[in-house]
């Protein structure tokens, strides 16, 4: 066994890098769609609604900074909770832009009809039941990789996976 540890421990240098359990949250906002990677399996898939105007939904890779179970909306001051909230029963909140997380999220909604559309400020929503599987499936800190392209997912998370690879040296 100590022979293995010492020959691992000297040949480790020359093993390349690698993301074994990262997980990531992909948003390609051409197909309105949120996906959960892990290991270079799909993990989790639904349709989401995403910004109005290209712009509005922000572009580039992200980290989850805030979860919240029924959030409370600020702007319009409607607790967590209450079938007002435009927010639904979750939020994940990531850091674009130079925010803290609590300005851009992933969410649930209150208009389940909105999903599959480009009609939010900026958030991306997803049903209630959806947002509740993937909040419970993502820590703080996994990386949101919003994108709006036709590639196919697996080409998306291979560019996401490299891009990790690149910042290991």
């Amino acid at each position: 066994m100590y022979s293995f540890l010492l020959l691992f421990s000297l040949l480790n240098p020359f093993l390349p890098p690698h993301t074994p359990d990262e997980s990531v949250i992909i948003v390609n906002k051409a197909t309105h769609e949120v996906v959960l990677y892990q290991s270079d399996k799909v993990l989790f898939k639904a349709p989401a609604a995403i910004g109005k105007t290209k712009d509005l939904t922000p572009e580039g890779r992200f980290n989850v900074k805030v979860k919240a179970k029924d959030p409370y909306y600020r702007k319009k001051d409607i607790p967590g909770g209450d079938p007002m909230n435009p927010l639904g029963s979750r939020w994940i909140g990531f850091d674009a832009r130079g925010t803290d997380g609590r300005i851009y999220g992933i969410h649930g909604t209150n208009q389940p009809d909105s999903i599959g559309k480009s009609v939010s400020a900026g958030c991306i929503r997803m049903r209630n039941k959806d947002v509740e599987t993937l909040f419970d499936m993502v820590p703080a800190e996994t990386d949101v990789l919003i994108v709006d392209s036709e590639k196919e997912m697996s080409d998306l998370y291979r560019f996401w996976e490299e891009s990790k690879l690149k910042e290991q040296f």
